[in-house]
């Protein structure tokens, strides 16, 4: 099984998994990357998954309904190109003969999904759309706090080898907000080398892990007492989890 992060508009990636002979996309917000992949490969597109309505997510769907030899998915709850088959928390989509659990993750729009196969071949593997960035999360826009750190409290429960595919290439900028909520955090800075390394060479610093992701993120790091302290002085009211969540979130908003 082959994973190919597929570059497009600005900084998004549309995430294709592919045998040889069938792909699959996640999130093709413009069809024409998808399409070069699929002639470059000699691929037939089996399946489309999607996280969520946001037009960089969804707006190359009708235009590859033509070379679709498959199904559409998608959130139930969200406004979704139809037709398509719509998906609730628990379900199970089959593509490539991979199994990929649906876990609901409300907070960057209200009925976002996220899809993760457990192992096995290929490892455990998550398709987190504007969830879950590296260092990072998305932002709320339909969703409360507590919601968006809930969400991410059940992706970062998932097995540590994990790999994360988020669907933007925000890496740097996110880290160097992690930075300035953690500089004495080694790993960070261990990592914010290696991802400006892979920048400069014009590689994808994704996918990431759930376990280079818990020591990295301040977003699932919310129980730090370096975390809470930095966010209890940028205005958190509480130490608790989704206070902290809401100040750094509050406070990744206006940094620069």
């Amino acid at each position: 099984m082959n994973l190919i992060a597929l570059p497009a508009f600005a900084d998004n990636y549309i995430w294709m998994l592919h045998d040889g002979d069938r792909a699959v996309v996640v999130d093709p917000g413009e069809a024409g990357p998808v399409e070069a992949a699929l002639d470059a490969h000699r691929l037939t597109l089996a399946g489309i998954l999607v996280t969520h309505h946001h037009g960089d997510h969804v707006g190359g769907v009708d235009a590859l309904r033509p070379r679709l030899r498959g199904t559409v998915h998608g959130p139930r709850r969200e406004d979704i190109p139809a037709p398509y088959e719509p998906l609730d928390d628990g379900d199970v989509v089959d593509v490539l003969g991979l199994r990929f659990d649906v876990i609901e993750v409300p907070g960057h729009t209200a009925g976002h999904i996220a899809y993760f196969h457990q192992g096995g071949e290929p490892v455990p593997l998550l398709f987190c759309g504007d969830t879950l960035f590296s260092g990072g999360c998305g932002r709320l826009f339909e969703g409360t706090p507590p919601q968006m750190h809930a969400s991410l409290a059940r992706l970062a429960a998932l097995p540590g080898d994990t790999r994360v595919c988020c669907a933007h290439e925000y890496t740097l900028s996110n880290l160097r907000f992690a930075h300035a909520v953690e500089p004495g955090n080694e790993a960070l800075a261990r990592y914010a080398a290696w991802c400006e390394a892979e920048r400069a060479q014009q590689r994808p610093t994704l996918p990431s892990t759930i376990a280079r992701e818990r020591a990295v993120n301040p977003f699932l790091r919310c129980d730090e007492p370096a975390v809470v302290a930095a966010a209890v002085a940028h205005g958190a009211p509480s130490r608790g989890g989704s206070d902290v969540f809401a100040a750094l979130r509050q406070w990744k908003n206006e940094f620069r």
